[in-house]
């Protein structure tokens, strides 16, 4: 990673995929790049690769009689490190159009009472939140509009600005799968064929071309609000 001062603002990517070798991985690990490339100090959570357990647990179930409950010493660490972050960009595969187990139970364990919200001012007031799922679906399918619109009111009203996130944009990325799968109007499921070699490696360079313009906007945006 790009090396940056010590007061250079830090960039949280987190990453929701079992395999390291995912296009959902490498979406996140190019995402890093831009924002270092912007003059961020990126910090990447690999939540498997971490080991992140999403289970709740007892230590970090909250207690709504005390916003001040001290959670666990895992919950902690990843408070702070929100904390540090002046953006975050979660980068997930979308499952039935929400997020996969492990975003969420981050979000469950981490975003806790006292912390995320609970609080007139949240602690994580200010901040900015850019959400890039990756979808199966062709950007023409029917399925797409509903999908964004679901996402923005659950990640954006339901969560991001519920704890204070001053900016939340959703960027859903279609045509994530090798295979394009659509449902057609008599209801038959309809695959395409798998590409391959040159028209792969063009359909990848579309792919991060459009991966790029939603954080290069995001960031834009951020700039203008400032």
């Amino acid at each position: 990673m790009t090396q940056h001062s010590s007061d250079a603002r830090t960039a949280l990517v987190v990453v929701a995929h079992h395999r390291t070798d995912s296009l959902t991985a490498h979406t996140a690990r190019r995402t890093v790049g831009r924002l270092e490339a912007a003059g961020y100090r990126g910090d990447l959570l690999d939540l498997h690769a971490e080991g992140f357990d999403p289970r709740m647990t007892v230590a970090d179930q909250p207690d709504w009689g005390n916003r001040e409950k001290r959670y666990s010493d895992e919950t902690h660490a990843h408070m702070r490190r929100i904390l540090a972050a002046e953006v975050v960009v979660a980068v997930f595969p979308v499952y039935w159009q929400s997020v996969p187990a492990i975003l969420k139970g981050w979000i469950d364990r981490v975003w806790n009472y006292g912390f995320a919200y609970g609080r007139s001012k949240p602690r994580l007031a200010g901040k900015r939140i850019l959400w890039l799922g990756l979808a199966g679906a062709p950007a023409d399918d029917v399925v797409v509009e509903g999908m964004r619109s679901v996402l923005e009111a659950n990640l954006s009203e339901g969560i991001a600005y519920y704890c204070g996130f001053s900016r939340s944009t959703v960027g859903l990325l279609t045509d994530a799968e090798e295979r394009p799968q659509r449902i057609d109007a008599e209801g038959n499921l309809l695959v395409g064929d798998a590409v391959a070699g040159a028209e792969r490696e063009a359909q990848y360079a579309d792919f991060d071309r459009r991966a790029r313009e939603f954080v290069e906007k995001f960031l834009a945006e951020e700039t203008v609000a400032a």
